[in-house]
């Protein structure tokens, strides 16, 4: 409904309408603490609170980026979600949506992604990994966390790479991104915490938050970088992510090492 339309600004003196990102939150703390967090990170953006997802109509002709609303403890296939996605689906087909979710299950995850969620945040992670995960979503990624294995732990690497690559054969690839805490194939030349590093590389993540994501001192992730970059002879982050990223079976492949 329309009067469920919390904040909407008009353009002054002409100029252009900004894309629209709309929160549908019910409860106005956690609404409003959203908001304030999204604009003071996202710029270029207009943040649209809205209370309820039939309160996107009222955002007709608008260009709707992204949709994000909190399912709480619901599951994916309860009736109520079903219906705010087929609504959002109905409303705005080109816009990305993302959950939050008081859940961190992979089987809660597995199901958004299959239901054709962009970006999937359990609420329990640290609002900047959130704020670089909207952003990867914004860019035409796909984000989604999986849980950090510990160094050494060959069964949990094992079982966790069955799992991201379940995930990514239900995902919408796009622009080569892939949100997920462990790399897309097995890489016998790096170790694994180098594995996590480069995988959250791929996310477009500054070095201090892979610090946090990861556990580490800024100066250690500086240093998996630098080896990982010389292990595929690239000459910065994101020539190293798109070169490991075509390696076949995690073999070498055939390139010059770098001048410098």
């Amino acid at each position: 409904m329309i009067e469920d339309l919390v904040n909407i600004s008009e353009p002054s003196n002409g100029s252009p309408k900004l894309p629209v990102i709309a929160i549908i939150e019910h409860q106005m703390l956690a609404r409003s603490c959203i908001v304030n967090v999204l604009k003071r990170e996202l710029n270029g953006f207009e943040i649209v609170e809205l209370v309820s997802t039939s309160a996107l109509t009222g955002l007709a002709g608008r260009d709707i980026r992204l949709i994000a609303f909190n399912i709480a403890d619901k599951e994916i296939s309860d009736p109520s979600i079903a219906d705010r996605l087929a609504l959002i689906e109905e409303f705005c087909p080109n816009a990305y949506v993302a959950l939050l979710s008081n859940r961190d299950d992979e089987a809660t995850a597995s199901a958004a992604m299959q239901r054709g969620v962009h970006g999937f945040f359990p609420t329990s992670i640290a609002v900047e990994v959130a704020i670089a995960g909207l952003r990867l979503v914004l860019a035409g990624g796909v984000y989604r966390p999986l849980p950090v294995v510990k160094q050494g732990d060959a069964t949990s690497l094992r079982a966790a790479a069955k799992c991201a690559a379940r995930s990514r054969s239900s995902m919408v690839h796009e622009d080569k991104y892939v949100a997920a805490i462990l790399p897309e194939r097995t890489m016998v030349d790096l170790t694994p915490r180098e594995q996590h590093v480069l995988a959250a590389l791929k996310l477009g993540l500054p070095n201090k938050l892979i610090a946090v994501r990861l556990n580490l001192s800024q100066n250690t992730v500086k240093m998996h970088i630098q080896r990982i970059m010389r292990k595929c002879s690239a000459r910065n982050r994101t020539e190293a992510v798109l070169r490991w990223s075509g390696r076949p079976n995690g073999h070498s492949p055939a390139s010059r090492v770098p001048s410098s």
